[in-house]
């Protein structure tokens, strides 16, 4: 009730007529919290107390969200300069900045050397003439130029060792992209010898019963000293959920519960105090005629 008044229009000098208005109809009502939300005000705000409650609670609501909104994008945009420009074997293939090597001997080296596919073969183009030479004696020493190149150095190993390396301290490396090939360890016997047979048949059996999948991650992960598995994998932002933000939500829902309930006490006592002049009027008029009679 409190948010209509009385409006004159005159033509001329002289007054046409009095009309009640209120400002908050539905066009300025969405002109209004358009305004609140984009942070830029409005010419008009609300004059009841149920008015200002609502206005008050879309302010705070609109404050938390674009506050909750710049802080989640910056944090993307922080994350998305931090990921690495490599992703697979081929991102290396297309680059020189970034150096890569293997092992000076052993398999990995090996892979390369033989492969006919077109992309690892350029890849063991450009290492085996690629100047300083980009292979290492140790495992260590290439783990070692890895930490020391600051990201322009890319060591290229077996999956195993690469994921053992980098559960241990100082944390600072990671695995990027899938496996180039697939190959399994064996346990090697002399030819011909007795052992062939059983150790084949363990080995199949602690496969299948998973006892080789629980060990590796007995050694490998619950072990580590870097945090989860997935820790080398591309780091994401998440999103902002409902969760996240449900408690302004809830404080928005109550807020308008809130308005709506004093809303309601303000136009019970308007209406009762409008009957209570409309009866002191009525009174007043059934004792003017009285009196005119008496004189």
């Amino acid at each position: 009730p409190y948010e209509w008044h009385t409006e004159e229009f005159e033509d001329g000098r002289e007054t046409q007529s009095n009309e009640s208005t209120n400002e908050f109809g539905i066009f300025n009502s969405l002109w209004f919290s358009l305004g609140a939300f984009m942070r830029q005000g409005c010419d008009i705000s609300p004059r009841s107390l149920s008015g200002r409650i609502v206005g008050g609670v879309w302010w705070f609501f609109t404050l938390i969200i674009i506050s909750s909104y710049t802080a989640n994008l910056a944090a993307f945009l922080t994350v998305e300069r931090m990921v690495s420009p490599i992703e697979s074997a081929e991102d290396l293939s297309k680059q020189t900045e970034i150096a890569y090597g293997t092992l000076d001997s052993g398999s990995t080296k090996e892979f390369f050397r033989r492969s006919k596919i077109a992309v690892f073969d350029k890849m063991w183009t450009y290492m085996k003439s690629a100047e300083p030479s980009v292979f290492v004696r140790t495992t260590a020493e290439g783990v070692a130029r890895v930490r020391k190149s600051k990201g322009k150095y890319a060591y290229l190993l077996e999956s195993t060792m690469n994921e053992y390396i980098e559960q241990r301290k100082p944390c600072d490396t990671m695995k990027v992209g899938g496996n180039l090939d697939s190959k399994g360890y064996g346990i090697a016997t002399p030819k011909g010898s007795s052992l062939g047979t059983p150790v084949n048949l363990a080995v199949l059996k602690l496969s299948e019963q998973g006892v080789l999948d629980k060990l590796k991650n007995k050694w490998w992960y619950d072990k580590g000293e870097c945090g989860a598995k997935d820790s080398g994998s591309k780091e994401k932002t998440s999103a902002l959920s409902l969760s996240n933000v449900a408690g302004v939500f809830y404080i928005l829902v109550g807020g308008l519960g809130l308005a709506m309930l004093v809303a309601l006490i303000e136009f019970c006592y308007k209406s009762r105090a409008e009957a209570k002049r409309m009866k002191v009027a009525k009174n007043a008029q059934n004792i003017n005629p009285t009196s005119s009679q008496n004189s």
